[in-house]
């Protein structure tokens, strides 16, 4: 066998890993992208959610300390 034959023998041996692990590396870079895109998103709309429960909170009327509610008088049986 010549050199260019080993050479050759080689570069051919050697393209099917390298073409998986670059296709392995694009699968599981789109993974991660998306697991950080929607953990991302969820945190927006979580964010928007508190907002809303905030602002519902702050538009109802607070009882005053001192007041008390009216309790049911006791029935005697």
């Amino acid at each position: 066998m010549t050199p260019w034959q080993v050479f050759v023998d080689v570069a051919l041996s050697l393209i099917p890993p390298i073409f998986v692990g670059g296709l392995f590396y694009v699968i599981m870079r789109s993974i991660l992208r998306a697991d950080s895109k929607e953990r991302s998103v969820y945190a927006q709309m979580e964010a928007e959610m508190r907002a809303a429960q905030d602002a519902a909170a702050a538009s109802e009327p607070k009882a005053k300390p001192g007041n008390k509610p009216a309790k049911k008088p006791a029935s005697r049986i």
